[in-house]
């Protein structure tokens, strides 16, 4: 009879730390204002306030929104702000820029309030395959709030992981 086989990784201090366990649900829409330009290009203050005021905001609540304009259109500032301050009572969040600015900026909030004490003085492996678009970005965010805290820090998986960081 064959001897029994031991996970050594889950007998291990070994922690893996997931960014997938930490995705934010809810839709993500990309809001194009280009729409609401005369020509797509020109922004008309009248004819704007006028979109943003008979625009149906309901349709995102509990949404994540990226507002962005399609054309090489000079957009100000306000505008967006006009449009944010719409959205705030239905959005989660919105933000100027596109999808992946927008999963970069949920995870660099996420990441700013994770409490990490778990992980002192021990070997870390930040997970990298995952089924949920996790932005490069947090995965530096997370290295580096994880080096004066870990032991050493590594990237993958527990059978094959790339060594970034160890403590002398």
């Amino acid at each position: 009879m064959a001897d029994e086989i031991i996970n050594r990784v889950t007998n291990s201090k070994l922690k893996v730390i997931d960014l997938e366990d930490y995705y934010p649900n809810g839709k993500r829409i990309l809001f194009d204002i280009t729409d609401w330009l005369l020509e797509g290009l020109v922004l008309r203050e009248k004819e704007f306030r006028a979109f943003v005021a008979e625009h149906n905001w309901s349709q995102y609540q509990d949404c994540y929104v990226a507002l962005h304009c399609s054309t090489d259109a000079i957009v100000p500032d306000w505008a967006y702000m006009l449009i944010a301050i719409e959205l705030q009572a239905y959005s989660k969040l919105s933000i100027i820029g596109s999808l992946d600015d927008l999963e970069s900026i949920l995870y660099a909030d996420i990441i700013s309030n994770l409490d990490l004490s778990e992980y002192q003085g021990l070997p870390v492996i930040i997970k990298g395959c995952s089924n949920k678009p996790v932005p490069s970005n947090a995965l530096i965010l997370l290295s580096q709030k994880l080096k004066p805290i870990a032991r050493s820090i590594m990237f993958g998986e527990a059978c094959s992981s790339v060594p970034l960081y160890k403590k002398r």
